[in-house]
């Protein structure tokens, strides 16, 4: 009977233990594990990795990192091939209000090429690795054709349409003469604007850009003697630099914006989503994007 208030409070401590416990890792599961609150003059890192689909939590941060008076610069870090034309067009516009306010100063990481690039063209300075893969100023649109598979399986498909050139692009047909034309209008208009963007951001003349955008790519070691970016250096020297052109004395502190994570579930299922499409290879819709097209490169 004695044993019992002992066992008791045992029992007690340890459900009080692991509750503090869940907590911790419930908050480090939504929230990620570093912060953004600082009381001092700092230097924001934002990173920007993978395929670009969506802008609007870039977006967001940037916003709140120029909103935020203890944020005196904001490096942008970025791994990544590019992705879809209009999310890249629009982080690049917030980039280039924040450039206009407090210093941004991007870091590229293994890749930032197409859409990669696009949007830090109008950072105050960029850094490169040597062997960064950068550049590939261009527009990709994939269109496939699955008609022959269709008729092997014997399915058949029937599109009813408004206008003649409504379903241009389908997979389910040939493309005609006039629609190629008609798509590749549209790719030269969004090459035109990726031109353009990247003349003024570098402070290029327009004819200088428009002889490197024809989709190659370049190591940084090349881009820094073609001017498409300013200095070789990694991360820290990307934010010691920042931290000099915002006026920092000393060593900056450096914050991060909390990170969210998504589910288990949605991570699998947009995994799954990824790894299929990439073996089919096939696009829903007309897409284009500024983005590379597979490059690996490996050592």
């Amino acid at each position: 009977m004695k044993m019992r208030p002992v066992l008791i409070s045992i029992v007690i401590l340890a459900a009080v233990v692991f509750l503090f416990v869940i907590s911790l890792f419930i908050a480090h599961f939504f929230k990620g594990g570093q912060g953004g609150v600082v009381a001092g003059p700092s230097v924001a890192v934002l990173v920007v990795k993978g395929i670009i689909l969506d802008s609007s939590e870039t977006i967001k941060q940037l916003h709140d990192f120029r909103k935020n008076k203890n944020v005196k610069a904001v490096v942008l870090r970025i791994d990544s091939p590019g992705g879809v034309v209009a999310p890249a067009q629009e982080i690049y516009e917030e980039v280039k209000k924040l450039a206009a306010k407090k210093t941004v100063v991007v870091s590229m990481g293994s890749v930032a090429a197409s859409g990669g690039y696009y949007i830090a063209a109008p950072a105050n300075r960029i850094f490169a690795n040597p062997g960064t893969v950068t550049g590939s100023i261009g527009v990709l649109m994939k269109l496939s054709n699955i008609e022959g598979l269709l008729g092997r399986i014997g399915l058949k498909s029937f599109i009813l349409k408004s206008g003649r050139f409504k379903d241009a692009g389908s997979p389910l047909r040939p493309m005609t003469r006039e629609e190629r034309a008609i798509m590749q209008s549209v790719i030269d208009s969004m090459h035109g604007q990726f031109i353009r963007a990247v003349a003024e951001g570098r402070k290029l003349p327009l004819e200088a850009v428009t002889r490197l955008a024809d989709g190659r790519i370049f190591s940084g070691e090349q881009a820094l003697k073609l001017k498409l970016v300013d200095r070789l250096g990694n991360l820290q020297d990307a934010v010691t630099e920042a931290g000099k052109l915002a006026g920092i004395k000393g060593e900056p502190e450096v914050i991060y914006p909390p990170e969210k994570k998504s589910f288990l579930r949605d991570l699998l299922i947009e995994g799954l989503a990824g790894t299929v499409g990439g073996l089919v290879g096939l696009e829903p819709g007309v897409n284009a994007r500024y983005e590379i097209e597979g490059v690996r490169v490996l050592q």
